[in-house]
């Protein structure tokens, strides 16, 4: 696991996302109507929405604790739920969500559950996550063009290469998966390459990382092969996890007293913000979804004050909230098995 220092870089970084993004967005704005607006939302509302991020999180819970079941791992719900706290904490601070899987991997050792088993079970819920945004991204690309048709040509662009990303992720993951000795030959090769054109310098070290991760990778291949019933399972509730995150900017658009669009429209959208930020290196998609927002979300929220409103209220209750609840939960996580480290003479 990184040191602490290196993981305060990247809170510090975050937090200079933070205060540049809102700085962008609000130079040239009046904040009384927006700050009226958000002073008039019913509570009621606000609630509602954070039970569906804790459905978000649980669901995820969920999914581990089924898969750790299926390799042979008993643990309890409430663990599970703390490592997916763990997990969403560090993906919100890290570029492209990459601190959350190593992070949940160190948390699950330290509580007796074993690596390889943790590996795999969080490799496939990646695989799971990824596909369910490839999946929703290709249907309103194939089937929402009347939605598209209204964005905005940057908005596009964002949504288009956010999923050409996604596609290519999904594409190696399954490739890494079933064919894991091509993936290895191509890769190796692509590693001697860059190698000779000294694009690389420890060229044995990358080679040795790559070939732990397509053996990791042959171990999930195995898995899939031995339990379609749990994989199959895990993607519905998959399905469940990412729209009931979606489904929070429809709870803020009726929070503010709006009801000419429907469910549909409003979930697809907020799901087209998600497909265009997932790959792009940055915590939380800080910055480019509040852009994505403010450019697809004028015309169904009516008014700019509104949108402003409603952007702020979906983004605390979808990523802010959850990072500070998260972040709480893994301090707690990190004192209490710190402190029962230190009981046995061990570390984290």
């Amino acid at each position: 696991m990184k040191k602490p220092g290196k993981y305060l870089i990247h809170v510090i970084f975050l937090l200079f996302l933070i205060a540049l993004t809102f700085f962008l967005l609000f130079k040239d704005q009046d904040l009384k109507p927006v700050i009226r607006i958000l002073g008039e939302v019913p509570v009621g509302y606000v609630i509602l929405g954070l039970l569906l991020v804790v459905i978000y999180v649980c669901s995820e819970s969920v999914i581990i604790k089924y898969l750790l079941k299926a390799v042979g791992v008993s643990v309890k719900l409430l663990n599970c739920i703390r490592y997916s706290f763990i997990g969403f904490f560090f993906s919100c601070i890290t570029p492209s969500a990459s601190g959350g899987q190593p992070a949940q991997i160190v948390y699950m050792r330290e509580e007796n559950v074993n690596i390889p088993s943790a590996t795999i079970v969080l490799m496939l819920v990646t695989i799971e996550y990824k596909f369910v945004l490839v999946f929703t991204g290709v249907a309103l690309v194939l089937f929402g063009q009347s939605i598209l048709q209204a964005f905005p040509a940057e908005a596009l662009f964002y949504l288009y290469l956010g999923l050409a990303l996604n596609v290519i992720c999904i594409a190696i993951m399954i490739m890494l998966v079933f064919f894991p000795k091509t993936m290895e030959f191509v890769v190796n090769g692509l590693c001697n390459l860059l190698k000779k054109i000294k694009f690389i310098k420890k060229k044995e070290k990358l080679i040795k990382r790559i070939q732990n991760s397509v053996a990791n990778y042959s171990k999930a291949s195995e898995f899939l092969k031995k339990n379609y019933k749990a994989i199959v399972v895990t993607t519905l509730i998959t399905f469940v996890q990412r729209f009931a995150l979606f489904t929070v900017t429809y709870v803020v658009y009726r929070s503010l007293g709006l009801n000419k669009a429907s469910f549909i429209e409003i979930t697809l959208l907020q799901a087209s913000i998600s497909v265009a930020v997932d790959m792009l290196p940055l915590p939380g998609g800080m910055g480019i979804s509040e852009r994505i927002f403010n450019l697809i979300f004028v015309p169904i929220f009516g008014t700019v004050d509104i949108m402003l409103s409603g952007m702020l209220i979906s983004r605390g209750i979808s990523y802010y909230s959850l990072l500070i609840l998260s972040g709480i939960i893994t301090l707690f996580s990190h004192i209490t098995i710190m402190s029962k480290k230190n009981k046995q003479g061990g570390h984290l």
